[in-house]
């Protein structure tokens, strides 16, 4: 299994095993989208974000360990509160705004708790396909 030189981090220190699920979710074929603030990022990260499209990118876990590959199939700007059902639906969410909602902001609220989330909020998102599972 080769490991990329485009990375893709799911978990962090104390996430009580998110980011396990997450990527387990990847290699199940549940989730195929992920998403951001675009406020987190600098110019410079954006515009390497968006070079991506087309690549394939390793996905590790917050132990730096490698778990899988995925293929980068699109990347693109939506908002909180009228989300492109390509994210809604490679999510996990289906067709359910609301859940996709209600699940992220539960989700992210450490990380927006000192900010305002609301429908305007920008997202980038990235659309991937799993490629292979490392074993």
């Amino acid at each position: 299994m080769k490991i990329y030189e485009d990375k893709s981090y799911f978990g962090w220190d104390g996430d009580n095993g998110v980011g396990e699920m997450l990527i387990q979710q990847i290699i199940d074929g549940m989730k195929t989208a992920t998403c951001s603030f675009k406020i987190l990022y600098e110019e410079q990260e954006l515009e390497e974000v968006f070079g991506r499209k087309g690549k394939i990118v390793t996905v590790f876990n917050n132990e730096e360990e490698p778990r899988c590959n995925i293929r980068i199939l699109d990347i693109f700007e939506t908002t909180f509160g009228n989300p492109d059902m390509r994210l809604v639906r490679g999510e996990g969410d289906g067709e359910d705004i609301e859940r996709f909602q209600k699940d992220h902001c539960i989700a992210w609220y450490n990380t927006v708790k000192d900010k305002d989330l609301t429908d305007d909020t920008i997202f980038i998102v990235e659309l991937f396909e799993l490629v292979e599972v490392m074993e």
